[in-house]
């Protein structure tokens, strides 16, 4: 069967490290942390010492970290996986990472013979164990045609916006609307409880109204509730999402108030709470004055 070599076992990552698993293939993955990794190796998978380790003699490595710092280091560092990949071996990053890291993440592995793919996801972590997810996918049609076998275990849908690139621009653009819908929600909620109306139906008002969206379904009824259980998604992720989209708004248009504005309330909540759900935006816009 392929060999993968799958990095990064966070609230992602180990689900999809785990569909490779229930496909067949033989995966070596690495973890900063090997803890997260042993139910993983106990259903099969190889542990390896580093992510060189875990990319030596690999079909396809797909990494899943959280920003481009440790993108760079997975990839590129003395026993960064790129270190002995050989000759056409498929670097398919799964993580959020800047556009302009991207280029430059292609533009080097690239030149080391490697095929470098963009494949941001989008779902939640349930989505990511069942291979449910939808791939946002960055890539020449040849590329992509190849790495098909190595996408099908992980995701439902694949949607290529083009070439290497593409596919984090849309993800960056996702996560910046996700942020603004949120930071506006924790506002409106806020302003409903301060005026005195009855939170149950405004919970149902916002998820059934005009303004539903699948963030403002998901999470107007657990800021009313204050209930953030089974948290997916932190306050120092988004921030870091809406700050990479900013950047590359920023060389796109010649004002993005709207996207300063959900970017600034993410500074607070990052302050805040940065490892919390991204929900907890409300405690921050309740607070008394």
């Amino acid at each position: 069967m392929p060999r993968v070599a799958f990095i990064g076992l966070g609230r992602m990552g180990h689900g999809m490290a785990g569909r490779y698993l229930d496909a067949g293939f033989t995966v070596a993955v690495w973890n900063r942390s090997k803890a997260k990794a042993a139910d993983l190796i106990a259903r099969g998978a190889l542990w390896a010492t580093s992510p060189e380790d875990a990319a030596i003699d690999a079909d396809a490595v797909v990494t899943m970290v959280a920003d481009d710092e440790a993108s760079r280091a997975v990839w590129l560092t003395k026993d960064g996986a790129s270190a002995n990949m050989k000759a056409g071996t498929l670097a398919i990053e799964c993580s959020t990472v800047s556009y302009q890291h991207t280029l430059e993440m292609a533009r080097e592995l690239n030149s080391r013979g490697l095929i470098y793919i963009d494949c941001p996801v989008t779902g939640l972590p349930e989505a990511a164990a069942a291979g449910k997810l939808t791939l946002l996918v960055g890539a020449d049609p040849a590329d992509l045609e190849r790495a098909q076998p190595y996408l099908a275990p992980i995701g439902s849908t694949i949607r290529h916006f083009g070439p290497v690139g593409t596919g984090t621009v849309f993800k960056l653009i996702n996560n910046l609307i996700g942020a603004v819908q949120i930071a506006s929600l924790a506002e409106g909620v806020a302003i409903a409880e301060q005026a005195g109306l009855d939170m149950q139906l405004v919970a149902e008002a916002l998820a059934t109204g005009a303004v539903a969206s699948p963030q403002v379904i998901r999470h107007s009824k657990r800021m009313i509730d204050r209930n953030f259980s089974g948290a997916s998604f932190t306050a120092a992720l988004r921030h870091k999402d809406a700050d990479y989209a900013v950047r590359l708004a920023e060389t796109l248009l010649p004002g993005v108030p709207v996207s300063r504005a959900a970017l600034a309330a993410y500074d607070k909540a990052k302050a805040h709470a940065p490892d919390a759900d991204e929900g907890q935006m409300i405690e921050i816009v309740s607070r008394p004055k």
